[in-house]
């Protein structure tokens, strides 16, 4: 794991070696922050929380993207501040907390089992993330996962992503879901409005500028075009076997169900 890195004022990055998955932390001028997908092994959730320290910094909230479990992740030195995700997303990880155990075990030993998933719904209608710190908007939409959201640093001009707007992965679609497509559609245009971001932050891959956010979005409506039209075997992210084969699986699906 790489240290956090100060990204622009007030947002660290740290950077793990687990599909390059990225923790956010955005800072208030109190010394409390808000933790946004904290990952991912019990090491690093603990060199994580000393590096906090040593930048004066408390948890006061966290945030997870989504139900997938490197993004539910926790440790006691963290403290115990609430953990939120939208409605959906808490729903969620509690359906699929055993297969997200069995899969937290495999890849991050030693997780804890009893803070996995211990997630605070959003109040309904929620617009931003209820902390005393800086403006974070929520921008959930249904792509990838079951109440994914996006969240959106008004003042710092930053958007988190999740796992979407990656510069290493090909857009994962939530194939369980009724439209797979049309979803993962409407959030990039979700995204495409968020006025004047000048840092995209996507939870596996690098930080990018606002030009590089547009480059994305512009690849992956791209390859979401390419494989309704079962092709995209030519994307240049496909550079390892999972991805390869998730791509197939999704080339498949869409296949079938536009033929269906």
């Amino acid at each position: 794991m790489a240290g956090l890195v100060e990204v622009t004022r007030g947002v660290f990055v740290a950077t793990h070696d687990f599909c390059t998955s990225t923790t956010t932390v955005v800072a208030a001028d109190d010394g409390t922050c808000l933790l946004v997908d904290p990952g991912i092994s019990p090491a690093e959730l603990d060199t994580l929380a000393a590096d906090l320290a040593r930048h004066g910094l408390r948890v006061a909230a966290g945030f997870a993207t989504h139900p997938h479990w490197d993004h539910v992740l926790w440790a006691r030195a963290l403290g115990d501040a609430p953990r939120f995700a939208t409605a959906a997303a808490v729903v969620a990880t509690a359906a699929d907390r055993e297969r997200g155990l069995a899969l937290a075990d495999e890849f991050a030993p030693g997780t804890d089992h009893d803070l996995y998933g211990r997630l605070t719904p959003l109040p309904d209608g929620a617009e931003c993330v209820p902390w005393s710190g800086p403006r974070v908007d929520v921008v959930e939409h249904r792509a990838h996962a079951p109440g994914h959201a996006a969240l959106h640093v008004v003042d710092a001009h930053v958007l988190i992503t999740g796992d979407m707007c990656s510069d290493i992965e090909i857009p994962l679609l939530d194939l369980d879901a009724a439209d797979p497509l049309g979803d993962y559609h409407h959030a990039l245009d979700l995204f495409g409005a968020v006025a004047d971001v000048q840092q995209v932050i996507p939870g596996h891959g690098h930080v990018g500028d606002g030009a590089e956010l547009r480059r994305r979005l512009t690849a992956d409506r791209h390859y979401l075009d390419e494989i309704s039209a079962g092709r995209g075997d030519d994307d240049p992210r496909l550079t390892q076997a999972w991805l390869v084969r998730d791509h197939r699986a999704q080339r498949a699906k869409i296949s079938i169900t536009r033929t269906g």
